[in-house]
């Protein structure tokens, strides 16, 4: 097992996305000792570590006169291309082996949508609903509905009890001490000396176990809720246990079926359909289209957008109320939820034209569960559109009625959700108009967007003439916002 300067240097990572790999990698390492294997580990500051992939499996070939080299399939296009290239330079035998943590192999959701020219998640997740024989009723959903999406969307209310979020206090140092000494670049904020997320098999089913006895009742009611006092709120933050394979998603699944059928008369079951629908479905699709897709899927560029990210999402010094909270939040904990990243971050970008390369690269390297996989088809394709529609048939873009519905982000901010026009006017709303009006062409042809032409058109000329203005000014001034 290598800790290597090539997997912390291709993007700018949070600290606490470093750590937390190194400090499961080394628990790992630990546990397999224990249980009697052969370990060679390689940590970040060893002097035999060539900081390579391909030099240090040479090096051990060489000194060890190894006579095979076995692999598990690598999740991610990079890795699984450089180990192809390694195993052509070596003189020995080599073999790979897929993995067993996913419910699909990379070639199904390729053999699902064979011969279709739209690759609809909806479809493809019933399909596995029936082929794990989850929430069914011989071939039929339970219930007769298939999907409670439309449930799960209130806001929090401005009283309601939120639990705190379960952590993990353990001291990782020594890890962040060798981090800084390697000079590794990395962003965001990390105390070392109460280092908060699981990084352990046992860590991670305690996690799991708070999340379907505590979290979700709750969960699904508030799973697209924000809020300036609450980072976690009823969520699970299984994502990096799951992704580092420290638990199979189908235990989890498993896991949060027995509570509900141990408390169906507390736990909705839109709550839980919900949650299994991020896991069996989306989850799974998103491999899917990743493996079916790349390379050319990390090139697309459907609007072409070129616009730089803003520094301030860096430090998350702005003054828009709700990206301060959303990528503060992101900085302090390399975490942040689903609409976090989609409604607010990903929102913003959208709607200010940023180049896709660059969102990307801060997905990427903000949080503690982006592995490329999972961060370029959500970020690329879900959340910018980039990919023209192929996993998702709209944009994700919304006014700051959106994000006033669903938290409390807009109290006390300095612009005002209400008004498009004006030195004060939330930036979102002109944006948001601005976007469709330069885009028409694109979306000439989608029912699913439509509407919002028609609404636009009802704007008196001068209005129209007005609010672009105003978004013009807004990117002019992106800066500063």
């Amino acid at each position: 097992m290598f800790e290597m300067r090539q997997e912390t240097d291709y993007v700018s990572h949070h600290i606490q996305k470093v750590v937390a790999f190194f400090a499961a990698m080394r628990a790992f390492a630990s546990y397999l000792e224990d249980t009697g294997h052969q370990v060679i580990y390689y940590q970040i500051d060893d002097e035999q570590n060539q900081q390579t992939l391909e030099k240090n499996l040479q090096q051990l070939i060489k000194k060890l006169k190894i006579s095979s080299f076995e692999y598990q399939l690598p999740d991610e296009y990079r890795l699984d291309q450089q180990l192809l290239e390694i195993c052509d330079t070596l003189s020995i035998t080599s073999q790979s082996y897929d993995t067993e943590h996913f419910l699909t192999e990379r070639e199904d959701v390729a053999t699902f949508f064979k011969g279709k020219k739209t690759f609809l998640m909806e479809s493809f997740y019933r399909m596995m609903r029936k082929k794990y024989d989850i929430l069914m009723e011989g071939d039929k959903p339970l219930t007769g509905k298939w999907n409670y999406d439309a449930e799960n969307r209130k806001k929090l209310p401005a009283k309601q009890d939120v639990l705190a979020a379960k952590l993990f206090p353990i001291d990782v140092t020594p890890i962040y001490d060798a981090v800084q000494k390697a000079g590794i670049k990395t962003i965001g904020n990390i105390d070392p000396e109460a280092f908060i997320w699981p990084v352990t098999r046992e860590q991670s089913l305690e996690m799991l176990e708070f999340f379907a006895t505590q979290c979700l009742p709750l969960f699904g009611k508030y799973q697209d809720a924000m809020h300036v006092d609450h980072w976690s709120i009823y969520h699970s933050r299984l994502s990096f246990a799951i992704n580092v394979k420290l638990l199979h998603p189908k235990e989890v699944i498993d896991r949060v079926l027995q509570e509900w059928d141990q408390h169906q008369e507390s736990i909705h079951i839109a709550t839980v359909e919900g949650f299994i629908r991020q896991i069996l479905g989306w989850r799974e699709y998103m491999r899917g289209i990743y493996w079916l897709k790349m390379p050319e899927y990390a090139t697309l560029n459907y609007f072409e957008h070129k616009r730089k990210l803003p520094s301030w999402y860096w430090t998350g010094e702005t003054k828009m109320n709700c990206l301060s909270h959303a990528i503060g939040q992101s900085l302090d904990y390399a975490y942040a939820h689903h609409i976090q990243r989609l409604m607010i971050t990903g929102n913003f970008a959208l709607l200010a034209g940023i180049d896709p390369d660059e969102v990307d690269a801060w997905y990427l390297g903000i949080y503690i569960d982006a592995i490329e996989w999972v961060e370029i088809t959500n970020t690329r394709g879900m959340s910018q559109y980039a990919d023209g529609g192929i996993v998702g048939s709209k944009p994700y873009v919304s006014s700051a009625n959106y994000v006033k519905k669903m938290s409390n982000y807009c109290d006390g901010c300095h612009y005002n959700h209400k008004e498009k026009i004006g030195e004060n006017a939330c930036p979102f709303n002109s944006l948001y108009w601005n976007f469709y009006d330069a885009h028409r062409e694109k979306f000439v042809k989608n029912a699913r967007v439509s509407m919002m032409y028609r609404v636009w058109e009802k704007f008196p000329t001068d209005q129209q003439e007005a609010i672009i203005r105003q978004a013009d000014t807004h990117l002019k001034n992106i800066e500063n916002l």
